[in-house]
């Protein structure tokens, strides 16, 4: 509808100006009026001057339009009551495109203002930063988490702990990071998590500062308690027994609070003694091979680090898997890595935790006539290894499954219960991670991702 009439405006003026500039150039050829032929020139010069000005003051308005859009102007406003018809539709026009675009602003900003609100009520510090380390919003979380009332740029954490600035400045989009630090409240344990973001030509990081000491100290207290429970139960076990033979052996000795006579002495006293004592012995064996086993898991050796292939990795575990008693019991398939996948980490280590890990298969499978394992490699999300050892045997309980790393947790009558415990702090020096996940009467998969 503008168009047609703003189109009609200059179609009307085009036609009067080539109609003028025909008699002009008629009245010209002919030798006519002088007179006439300066009027027609003066009536063609004020309709082409008519129509610039016209065009000029359409395009005038239109480009005041877009200033003030480009400008944010949000009061900007179009005298739509104006006579004449063209120009009336025009205003028209640009006014409903100005409230729309008021619309969104008013829109934007109120879900600007929403995510700001949401921001500062998340309980884990945010903050956002450019390339130069400009902080552009940081919530009040992460400022109360510093002890700082404004923050400006990245060289403030600097004065806080030098060590959080070092972290924050080298840290990657996706990375996560844990951090130890110390703040005017006292020691606290900081997890970050960055990710980038990149608007036009700029690049961001929004990264997340959250507390978890509290939540350490509360799991610390939990293993804690797990393990002394554990450890009194093994210790009872072995206590208990030698206490009350103590008590029945010096029963046959001491009566009536006197000592007997050695001619009382008989071979039944004396075969009773021995069997006491023998029972003594195997249970006094018994604790110093716990506190053996004790010994192992806090001495775990430091890892000598080198790069292998894995697939040579899974040829060493083959063969020693042979050697591993009723292995024949239960089909093992390994599944070696496509390329040369390799792992930076001590060999002779992982080796142990993965013949420990199948050691554990087999014997959960005993009962299993159609027991197999599986053994496979593969890259994470992260490009990083992943090695599982698998089973389709019966399972662990949802009641025991947060137990298994334990120390001397066990399921088995003749199990030590270090054998999980031990293999994890293992994948822990090399800063990986043991994780086990079961569906019980299908599968249980023991995963260690590096």
């Amino acid at each position: 509808m503008i168009s047609r009439n703003l189109y009609l405006n200059i179609i009307v003026r085009v036609l009067v100006l080539l109609l003028l500039s025909l008699l002009l150039s008629y009245f010209a050829l002919v030798n006519l009026s002088l007179r006439l032929s300066i009027i027609i020139a003066i009536l063609l010069l004020t309709v082409t001057i008519n129509l610039i000005s016209y065009l000029n003051s359409t395009n005038r308005k239109i480009r005041f339009f877009f200033d003030s859009v480009r400008n944010d102007d949000s009061t900007l406003s179009f005298p739509t009551g104006t006579k004449e018809k063209s120009l009336r539709e025009l205003y028209d026009s640009m006014q409903k495109v100005n409230l729309q675009i008021q619309k969104l602003r008013i829109d934007n900003r109120n879900q600007e203002q929403y995510f700001q609100i949401l921001i500062e009520h998340l309980g884990a510090g945010i903050i956002s930063f450019d390339e130069k380390g400009f902080i552009l919003h940081a919530n009040s979380a992460v400022k109360k988490l510093l002890s700082l009332d404004v923050l400006t740029h990245l060289k403030q954490l600097e004065r806080i702990d030098a060590g959080l600035y070092n972290t924050i400045s080298e840290i990657h989009s996706g990375e996560r990071r844990l951090i130890g630090m110390m703040t005017p409240g006292g020691e606290i344990q900081v997890s970050l998590k960055a990710t980038s973001l990149k608007i036009k030509e700029s690049k961001f990081i929004i990264l997340s500062l959250q507390d978890i000491k509290s939540e350490l100290d509360e799991k610390e207290l939990d293993s804690w308690m797990k393990l002394i429970r554990v450890l009194m139960h093994e210790i009872m076990n072995s206590i208990t027994p030698i206490t009350s033979l103590s008590e029945s052996l010096s029963r046959i000795y001491v009566q009536n609070d006197h000592r007997i006579k050695p001619e009382e002495i008989t071979q039944k006293t004396i075969d009773i003694t021995v069997q006491g004592l023998d029972v003594i012995r195997e249970q006094a064996k018994g604790l110093m091979s716990f506190v053996e086993s004790y010994r192992k898991l806090t001495r775990i050796p430091e890892p000598v680090k080198k790069l292998f292939r894995v697939a040579e990795l899974f040829d060493r575990i083959k063969l020693l898997y042979s050697s591993l008693e009723n292995s024949g019991n239960a089909i093992l398939d390994i599944e070696t890595p496509v390329g040369e996948a390799e792992l930076f980490a001590d060999q002779n280590l992982i080796s142990q935790v993965l013949i420990n890990l199948l050691k554990n298969a087999v014997e959960s499978n005993e009962n299993n006539s159609g027991a197999k394992i599986i053994l496979k490699a593969s890259i994470n999300d992260g490009y990083a290894t992943d090695i599982c050892v698998s089973d389709n045997g019966p399972g662990i309980g949802d009641e025991v499954i947060d137990k298994i790393f334990i120390p001397f947790f066990t399921t088995r009558h003749n199990g030590s219960g270090i054998g999980l415990s031990l293999s994890k702090q293992i994948m822990n020096a090399h800063g990986g991670t043991l994780k086990v996940r079961s569906v019980p009467n299908k599968e249980t998969v023991f995963c260690l991702s590096f």
